[in-house]
């Protein structure tokens, strides 16, 4: 019997209950203001550390709540990281999915993301109406995945059912722009059954797109449901399941202009209204992402306070991947657009239609407090297992449209011919097994142990046959850590932890080891940190240093047979300082965080000149703050405003310039107002996005052998309101 069959024959969770509710609710309750952190009243649980708050937590963690994504109206994940001074853009399209960067280190999105405790892929655009928290756990995250980047794992956590028997939640939304975006949007919540023990959230939004970005129109539907049943005192059963649709004209980047014949380097240009959009063209379609993810879980109560769990999880996505894009100017310079003034470039249209990812996961854990050699211990022992198919239609389609210019965009030349490139199938088979031991080493004092083994069987193929990879290991990630109250408000921790990713060289018969796998890249990180709580304030100051191997291509790595060789060469090195504090003083809240990261490449023998430079696209610093009133003159109305600034990144390394993107500051201003009238409560929202309209690049990755630069949002208005029925 073959592997996917022995383990992964039990019945999908493929269903949806239909529940039609006629009921209203007279309750309301003041809304009240919401940041990234915690408020102490009451404690927030950080997700897989079982009755474990953030302040007691030897790790770093952001929390952000439902309330604060309401307020700054997210509708994907990097609206609401954005808030955090650890994280960054890294290459992050509009109308595609969210790439971000965490310490320096970009997301893989196949393995930094998880929901409900299960590893999820976020190769598509992930709603964020049914979300009731998100959660970063920053750093190497071996702890929690096996198989992770070392910036952090994201984690979300869908809204569920009020617990009290007595709690409707019958809330409508309206939402206008950024843009002319139209936005509406139902959470519909409540319990029924004898003695209340069945719970219902559902969640419903439709918005039709049309955002700053010219030519950008599409939409998106979302249909959640999350459901619970009290079976008895001991055992509760779990499960959502969502349906999202979008579909969304794309938008590519801007890039650097080709070298300067004055010094040979390449030229940054001026910055531009972030409203153009360079490379739209009549033939040019919208991308679609199709997603459908349910869960079901249960919950047993044993003697003794031990609790056992186990959850089966699926994802089903579906993609056309479509952009007309921008890809240097000529057939021999394809790092950049031609110099000024004009900025000619050539255009291209991609296709590959049809794309299928589909994730299944099993997990079962037990937990519990037993008393060990005089030392109190909680101890969690899990297994998961996991499978990752992605199937790609049999080619992609490139067609070069012609070339035209980043001064007045249009097609100037005739169209191209098309070039079909075969995809690459892949799978990932994983069993992960971990154990997880809190040590109570006295009553101020405690230890935290974890050991997580990983057994991993991956492999791909191109569609026409050729490139097979194989890689088959186990590995294994440790993490310890030490933690001390110093007193009822204080807490210091230390900690060091693993993680691991693998590669393999590409499969082309341009390099010597072509579909061979790399050695695994294990990242090591020591991290330090004090924590401070009071009732209205709160603050956290992280030190933490990570090293990860680099890799590679030595040789002349061209089209001809054998030409370069994939290999590790020296270490990525990113140690650096984080901040963050929120207080609150009399009607005035104010908060915010603050990274500092010296970033750097170190013994790399091949590309020995990249010692010591910062990497592409990596701020040396990066500041988010917020600062809000509570009008007493009529309750119910706050105002703010929120600044974000990043530091200046490398566009470009050495050999191509050293050229450098300047540091940026934008300023938001918001206005929310809690009423009453007529036994319905609502809530206004007046957002204005960068104030002061300011045109500057917001990001400079380097992807697909070229230079892009992507422009900051222009300024734009939103206004909301939510009814609480």
């Amino acid at each position: 019997m073959n592997r996917k069959s022995r383990f992964f024959g039990v019945p999908r969770v493929q269903s949806a209950v239909a529940l039609c509710i006629a009921a209203t609710s007279s309750a309301w309750a003041q809304q009240n203001p919401t940041e990234i952190t915690i408020t102490a009243e009451p404690p927030i649980l950080v997700s897989g550390f079982d009755g474990v708050t953030r302040q007691e937590l030897p790790i770093s963690v952001t929390s952000i709540s439902n309330a604060t994504l309401r307020d700054i109206g997210a509708q994907r994940v990097s609206d609401a990281l954005r808030l955090d001074a650890s994280v960054s853009d890294s290459y992050n399209l509009p109308a595609y999915w969210d790439k971000l960067s965490v310490r320096g280190f970009a997301l893989d999105n196949r393995y930094n993301y998880r929901r409900e405790g299960l590893p999820i892929s976020a190769e598509t655009i992930i709603a964020m109406d049914n979300k009731e928290r998100l959660e970063l756990l920053k750093g190497t995250s071996g702890v929690q995945s096996g198989i992770s980047s070392p910036g952090g794992l994201v984690s979300y956590l869908v809204k569920r059912a009020p617990t009290s028997s007595g709690k409707t939640i019958r809330d409508v939304t309206l939402s206008y722009g950024p843009g002319d975006n139209r936005l509406v949007s139902a959470d519909l919540g409540g319990r029924f059954g004898d003695g209340t023990d069945f719970g219902y959230r559902i969640n419903l939004a439709h918005e039709d797109l049309n955002p700053y970005i010219r030519d950008t129109r599409g939409y998106r539907n979302l249909f959640a449901l999350a459901m619970d049943w009290r079976i008895n005192s001991s055992n509760r059963l779990e499960w959502e399941f969502e349906q999202s649709h979008y579909e969304q004209i794309g938008v590519n980047f801007y890039s650097v202009l080709g070298s300067d014949p004055n010094n040979g380097r390449f030229v940054l240009p001026a910055t531009v209204d972030g409203t153009r959009n360079i490379t739209r063209q009549p033939t040019s379609q919208p991308g679609v992402f199709d997603g459908l993810t349910g869960t079901v879980r249960l919950k047993h109560q044993l003697d003794d306070g031990w609790m056992w769990r186990t959850q089966y999880g699926t994802q089903r996505l579906r993609a056309d991947d479509r952009l007309t894009y921008a890809s240097g100017c000529s057939s021999t310079q394809t790092k950049s657009f031609c110099l000024a003034p004009m900025g000619n470039f050539q255009i291209h249209d991609f296709r590959s239609d049809n794309e299928r990812r589909q994730t299944e996961a099993v997990h079962t854990e037990l937990s519990g407090q037993a008393d060990i050699g005089g030392l109190s211990h909680y101890i969690k022992f899990s297994v998961m297992r996991q499978r990752y198919i992605k199937q790609m239609p049999y080619t992609a389609a490139d067609t070069l449209l012609g070339s035209t210019n980043s001064t007045n965009g249009g097609l100037t030349s005739p169209s191209g011919a098309t070039q079909y490139w075969p995809n690459t199938n892949a799978s990932d088979y994983s069993t992960e097994i971990a154990f997880n031991d809190h040590l109570s080493l006295s009553k101020a004092t405690a230890a935290w142990l974890g050991l997580r083994h990983t057994q991993l069987n991956r492999s791909s193929i191109m569609t026409n046959g050729d490139g097979m990879v194989k890689d088959e290991r186990g590995v294994t990630t440790p993490w310890l850590a030490l933690s001390h109250q110093l007193d009822a408000n204080y807490l210091i921790y230390t900690s060091y932890s693993e993680g691991l990713e693998t590669q393999s060289a590409p499969s082309s018969n341009s390099y010597t080891n072509s579909g061979q796998p790399l050695p695994a890249l294990r990242s090591k990180q020591r991290e330090v940190g004090l924590k401070n709580q009071h009732e209205r304030a709160q603050w956290q100051v992280t030190w933490f240093d990570i090293t990860r191997p680099a890799t590679t291509d030595a040789g002349t790595c061209d089209t001809t047979a054998s030409s370069c060789t994939r290999k590790i060469d020296g270490q990525a090195h990113h140690q650096g300082l984080e901040l963050s504090a929120q207080n609150t003083l009399q009607r005035w809240s104010f908060g915010g965080s603050a990274m500092w990261l010296d970033a750097k490449r170190e013994n790399a023998t091949v590309q020995s000149a990249l010692n010591g430079q910062r990497p592409i696209n990596v701020p040396q610093y990066i500041l988010r703050g917020m600062l809000e009133y509570h009008f007493a003159s009529l309750t119910g109305l706050r105002s703010g405003l929120r600044l974000s600034r990043e530091g200046e990144r490398h566009v470009t390394n050495k050999d191509d310039g050293n050229l450098i993107l300047p540091a940026w500051t934008t300023v938001d201003a918001t206005t929310h107002y809690d009423s009453k009238a007529n036994s319905v409560a609502s809530t206004w929202t007046l957002a204005i996005h960068n104030l002061a309209n300011k045109h500057y690049w917001r990001e400079s990755p380097k992807e697909y052998g070229q230079y892009f630069l992507y422009p900051g949002a222009p300024r734009t208005v939103r206004a909301t309101v939510q009814f609480h029925l």
